[in-house]
């Protein structure tokens, strides 16, 4: 065994025993005082061993990309790989969901007395609705929205408004809605990586991303629906910084990323993101020039228009994004959020965080940080015009700086506070980037089978819920 793979077995085990601590010391807490609000710490979750309609498909599904992903990804034209990685990301979403049974696992996720959904009927003005918002966030407030929505600026309920206007309505069509628009996220990232660190990564990633523990929370949940539109944001300005016809995939991430802003507070966050995709899109410092600058120029107007077109609708519509938020955190602290303790939190987060990506990610993240210092240097060398890097040496580095502003992003929100517990679903857009350090790692087979098996004992063993 080389020193590589034992380091690599080291950082497993290090997460591993943190996660056991986060179930240990949060059970003893909960017990004690019933500060966490969650029934199975770290996780929102309850233990409940069951088995379910999904359990055959899930784990056909495991064992066939155990089995073949690595090959396949290796092998398949790049377009057909895209759909390929699409479609397994969906039936395995699909069937870990249906473990817990049709109603149960995606029917009923999105009806809750939390959710979306409870408030359809209150949008029937938008414009109205949208002028009265920030009038309904606080607790003590009237008819004060439930928590999902007042949690969050209001595109991400019109998402579900405008569903069931063109007949879509229902928990059902959402909970697809979600399953089918999350899993393209998985294609978004693969397409980021081949942009700017080379096509070879971006396969040994894609199985990675296909078979992952988040999967239990992307077909469960409205945040694998955000996690795809910010996923594609990205994807977007990578082909932009990277040539790839700037004049249209330019305006159209700034579109998305204004969006993202508009899905979720906290994905301003991924701003970060934004900044390491600036950076591996652009020439080294030497290699630009005064040519350069009307590009650059001309690209940023772009982006530009793009990003002001959500937050002025909204704006010309009456909303207040700014006021929202400053509301929101009061709402924050007047619930479960100013009970939660901090100091548990902010470690805990991280044990769902380990949940969320798997072992193999964590291994693959300790490998990404020796990476990138060492080829520091040829990080910005920029990618070859068929989405080679300009060198192999140069591949390992552009994508280690990808997956840790990922990791940077997901430190911030865990830091703010403003993210005590039910992170496995609420940090779904970040972790969905933490996937790719898969590519880092050797023997691909058995750390997906460590990712499959985690993924099917967490959704087995315990059922999931907000």
């Amino acid at each position: 065994m080389n020193r590589d793979l034992l380091r690599d077995l080291a950082a497993a085990a290090a997460a591993a025993l943190l996660v056991v601590t986060a179930v240990v010391l949060g059970t003893a807490i909960e017990d004690s005082d019933g500060t966490l609000h969650v029934n199975w710490p770290p996780l929102y979750a309850r233990w409940d061993p069951h088995v379910g309609p999904g359990t055959p498909a899930a784990l056909i599904v495991a064992v066939a990309v155990v089995a073949y992903g690595p090959r396949l990804a290796a092998r398949l034209r790049w377009r057909a790989l895209l759909g390929a990685a699409w479609a397994t990301a969906t039936a395995w979403t699909c069937s870990l969901a249906l473990i817990d049974g049709w109603q149960r696992g995606i029917a009923g996720r999105l009806t809750t007395k939390y959710e979306y959904l409870q408030v359809i009927d209150r949008f029937d003005d938008i414009p109205g609705t949208l002028r009265d918002f920030t009038g309904h966030i606080l607790i003590d407030s009237p008819d004060h929205w439930p928590a999902h929505v007042a949690g969050h600026p209001p595109a991400s309920t019109l998402s579900f408004v405008l569903l069931d206007r063109v007949g879509l309505g229902g928990g059902a069509w959402a909970g697809v809605w979600c399953i089918t628009v999350g899993a393209t996220a998985c294609v978004a990232v693969l397409v980021t990586v081949r942009a700017l660190a080379g096509e070879a990564l971006a396969r040994r990633a894609a199985p990675f991303l296909v078979l992952s523990p988040a999967a239990v929370w992307m077909g469960t949940s409205a945040d694998g629906y955000f996690a795809a539109v910010a996923a594609w944001a990205v994807a977007l300005l990578a082909l932009a910084v990277t040539g790839r016809r700037p004049r249209l995939t330019a305006p159209g991430s700034g579109l998305l990323f204004g969006l993202t802003c508009y899905l979720s507070y906290g994905l301003t966050l991924f701003a970060l993101i934004a900044v390491a995709v600036l950076v591996l899109g652009s020439k080294r410092p030497s290699g630009g020039g005064p040519r350069d600058r009307p590009r650059l120029l001309a690209l940023s107007l772009f982006f530009l228009a793009g990003l002001a077109v959500v937050p002025l609708l909204f704006t010309l519509a009456g909303f207040d994004w700014w006021e929202a938020y400053r509301l929101l955190v009061e709402r924050y602290y007047q619930g479960a959020g100013g009970v939660r303790p901090y100091g548990y939190w902010v470690w805990a987060n991280l044990a769902c965080t380990v949940l969320v990506v798997g072992l193999a990610t964590v291994a693959g993240l300790r490998r990404a940080v020796p990476t990138l210092v060492r080829g520091r240097a040829e990080v910005l060398a920029r990618p070859g015009p068929s989405g080679s890097a300009p060198h192999a040496s140069a591949a390992g580095p552009r994508l280690a700086l990808l997956v840790l502003a990922a990791l940077a992003a997901l430190l911030v929100a865990d830091l703010s506070g403003m993210s005590k517990a039910e992170t496995e679903r609420i940090w779904l857009p970040f972790a969905l980037w933490l996937l790719p350090a898969g590519a880092f790692l050797t023997r691909p087979r058995a750390w997906l089978a460590a990712q499959a098996t985690l993924a099917l004992l967490i959704n087995h063993a315990l059922f999931t819920g907000w």
